[in-house]
C-alpha cells in the first residue's frame, strides 16, 4: 500500500535550457541576488515530483506563512498566552472543542497520548514514561501498525494488537488507556473509523486518529473530530504548507489541556524537547487560514492538468503505460503511475528515478516495485512541463 509513511528514496533530474533552469532550481535568496547557501554547502535543490515526504523536505511554505514568521520574529510574547490564543482561533475555524500547535504530527501523537495518561496530574507528568499507578495499554488494529507508532510508545505504553471487533472488546481492561487509529489504513482494517469511535465511546476509552497526511480534502480537518474521535493529529508541513516542524492536535478540551501541560514551555515532561516557538505558531495559523480560504476546486483542476501533461508525455513513448490515480486517503491528489516491460528493457524503474535525480535540474520522483510514481502537487507552476519532457527523454532510452 502506498502512503506517506513509505517511499523509496530514489530521486532524479533533467538538462534544460536557460531561464527555466534558473527559475526552477535557483534558491530564492540567490534569485534575489542574495547569498546562495545551498550552493555554498554543495546541496542540490530539486523539483519535487514525489510528494510531501519529510526526507524530501515535504512542502514549500506559503508567502503568508513567511510573513507571519517574520512578524513573530520581531516581538516577545508570553508563550503560553500565544499558545492559548492560537489554539482558540484554530479550534473555532476547525469546528472542534480545542486545538494546539505541535512540533509535527508525531509530536501530536506523543503529547496526545501523554495527556490521556496523565490528565492534569503534575506528578504523573514528571513520572512518564514510568506508568506506575497509571493505565499502560493502547489498543491498535494489527493492520494499523505503522512506522511512527513509536511516537505513542514514547510514553511507556504497550500496544495491544487486535483484528476484529470481538478482539477489541476482549482487549479492553482496566489497563486500557487509549485506542489509536491510523487513518491511512482505514479500509485495510476490519474495524473502520465510525465503528472504532463507537467502540471507544462504548467502553469510555479515548480514541486518537493519526491523520497526518490526510489533507486534502479540506473537510478532513473537521470530519474526524465531528465523527467523535477524541483526538486527531495532522501534519502542518504537508498539504497545509505550514512550517515543516509544525503540526496540529485537535479534539476534546480536557485532553488538549492535559497535552499542553506535557508540552513546552513546561519542563520535566516527556514533551519538553518538542518545542514550538512563536514563529511556528503564527506560521501554522497563517497556513491554516490561507488553506481554508483557497479555491480548492480550482486547485484540483490544476493538479489534474499537471498530471495529464506528464501522463501523456510518458505514454507517448512506445511500450510505456501511464495512468493517473488518486490515493484513497493520504496524499489524496492526482499522481501518475508509469510502467513498462522491465524484463525486456535495459532500464528499470529505479534507473529512471536515479537518472532524473542525477540530471540538471534535479527531479525527485519515487519508484514502487517496477513502476515510477510521480506526484504533481508540490511542483511550482510550469515545473510539470520540465518533468514531462525529461521523463520522456529518459524513458526513450529504455530499449
Amino acid at each position: 500500500m502506498w502512503s506517506r509513511r513509505r517511499f523509496l528514496e530514489s530521486i532524479s533530474g533533467f538538462p534544460l535550457v536557460g531561464g527555466l533552469v534558473a527559475a526552477t532550481t535557483a534558491p530564492a535568496a540567490a534569485a534575489r541576488g542574495g547569498r546562495d547557501y545551498l550552493h555554498e554547502l554543495g546541496v542540490r535543490p530539486f523539483i519535487n515530483a514525489a510528494g510531501t515526504y519529510t526526507a524530501m523536505t515535504a512542502s514549500l511554505m506559503l508567502p503568508e506563512v513567511l510573513e507571519a514568521i517574520t512578524y513573530a520574529s520581531k516581538h516577545y510574547v508570553m508563550l503560553d498566552e500565544l499558545h492559548d490564543k492560537v489554539g482558540e482561533r484554530i479550534a473555532s475555524r476547525l469546528r472542534c472543542e480545542a486545538a494546539m500547535v505541535t512540533s509535527g504530527a508525531a509530536a501530536a501523537l506523543t503529547l496526545g497520548t501523554a495527556g490521556v495518561l496523565t490528565g492534569t496530574d503534575r506528578q504523573k507528568m514528571v513520572d512518564l514514561p514510568d506508568l506506575t499507578g497509571m493505565k499502560s495499554e493502547v489498543i491498535i488494529q494489527k493492520s494499523h501498525r505503522f512506522g511512527y507508532d513509536h511516537a505513542v510508545r514514547n510514553c511507556g505504553v504497550r500496544l495491544v494488537e487486535v483484528e476484529t471487533r470481538e478482539d477489541l472488546e476482549r482487549a479492553v481492561t482496566e489497563k486500557t488507556a487509549m485506542m489509536i487509529f491510523y487513518n491511512n489504513n482505514n479500509k485495510v482494517g476490519r474495524i473502520q473509523d465510525e465503528e472504532f469511535v463507537q467502540l471507544g465511546k462504548k467502553h469510555s476509552v479515548p480514541t486518537l486518529n493519526d491523520a497526518a497526511a490526510d489533507v486534502p480534502p479540506v473537510d478532513n480537518l473537521w470530519k474526524y473530530t465531528g465523527m467523535g474521535f477524541d483526538l486527531v493529529a495532522f501534519s502542518g508541513g504537508k498539504g497545509l504548507r505550514g512550517p515543516q516542524s509544525a503540526g496540529l492536535l485537535l479534539g476534546r478540551k480536557d485532553l488538549i489541556a492535559a497535552a499542553r501541560l506535557n508540552a513546552p514551555p513546561n519542563g520535566n515532561t516527556v514533551g519538553r524537547g518538542m518545542k514550538v516557538n512563536k514563529e511556528e505558531m503564527l506560521g501554522m495559523l497563517a497556513a491554516l487560514e490561507a488553506y481554508l480560504g483557497k479555491d480548492h476546486a480550482r486547485e484540483q483542476r490544476d493538479f489534474e492538468k499537471r498530471a495529464e501533461t506528464i501522463r501523456s508525455s510518458a505514454a507517448s513513448v512506445p511500450g510505456v503505460k501511464a495512468e493517473v490515480f488518486v490515493p484513497d486517503v493520504a496524499n489524496h491528489v492526482p499522481h501518475i503511475r508509469i510502467s513498462w516491460d522491465t524484463a525486456a528493457a535495459a532500464l528499470t524503474a529505479a534507473d529512471v528515478v536515479k537518472a532524473l535525480r542525477d540530471g540538471e535540474p534535479s527531479i525527485g520522483t519515487r519508484s514502487e516495485e517496477e513502476t515510477v510514481v510521480v506526484g504533481v502537487w508540490m511542483m511550482r507552476p510550469g515545473e510539470e512541463k520540465v518533468v514531462a519532457r525529461r521523463l520522456r527523454q529518459v524513458l526513450e532510452k529504455k530499449a
